[in-house]
């Protein structure tokens, strides 16, 4: 039996998701981030050394990141399913949006959530000023640039197709929307990117997507 190690508010959703696509049966173990810190609980570590989420685990084998999780899946149970054929062009974009979505576009979604609670963090009364000149410089300076690059550059690429390997709905698509619902929580993403503002709605109306949120409980990204 698959279990997936859910963390709440996380990209854990999204493996909720693809099993839900593939119709198949998983159990789901719920974990609550520190209200406080937000960071996982202490009880991952007992999964993964590294106690991040999202991890899954099959009979004795078990698979963190997202990338992995989803090739994992798809290999073993996906039987042709939510991946193009082997050796087409839709196939490379398929592993390269895979693998973008965490190599690239995450960073400076990352980096803004940082600087973002930096400037709203308590501090000293002198420091705050300095702290908060230095978040908005790096923000204005290079954190948004970055973003912006993205967000202009997967709005081009779906001009080209309805999804993003290909004329198809994959798994790639599921790996790329907690990237863009990042962005619509506090990167940016609005309706200066109507492709990309489309996919959002596409998916959050997909009945799997529904499904994994009714599983998985509330999801609001945080920002």
């Amino acid at each position: 039996m698959i279990v997936v190690h859910h963390l709440n508010n996380s990209r854990s959703q999204r493996i909720l998701w693809l099993l839900e696509e593939l119709g198949l049966a998983y159990e789901l173990r719920k974990y609550e981030r520190d209200p406080k810190t937000m960071l996982a609980p202490p009880e991952l570590r007992a999964v993964h050394p590294l106690g991040k989420s999202p991890v899954i685990t099959d009979g004795d084998i078990t698979v963190a990141e997202s990338g992995a999780i989803i090739e994992y899946l798809i290999e073993r149970y996906g039987a042709g399913r939510l991946v193009p054929p082997p050796g087409t062009p839709e196939k490379r974009r398929w592993t390269y949006w895979l693998h973008y979505a965490e190599g690239s576009a995450m960073t400076p979604l990352l980096m803004k959530l940082v600087f973002d609670r930096i400037e709203h963090a308590p501090m000293p009364f002198l420091a705050k000023p300095v702290a908060r000149a230095i978040a908005h410089k790096a923000k204005a300076s290079y954190v948004m640039p970055q973003i912006e690059s993205h967000l202009a550059y997967l709005e081009g690429e779906l001009a080209k197709s309805t999804w993003f390997a290909g004329p198809e709905f994959t798994a790639a698509d599921i790996q790329l929307s907690f990237v863009l619902e990042a962005a619509a929580a506090r990167g940016g993403l609005d309706a200066r990117y109507p492709h990309l503002v489309s996919f959002l709605k596409e998916i959050h109306a997909r009945p799997a997507y529904q499904r994994a949120l009714e599983r998985g409980g509330e999801y609001a990204l945080l920002g």
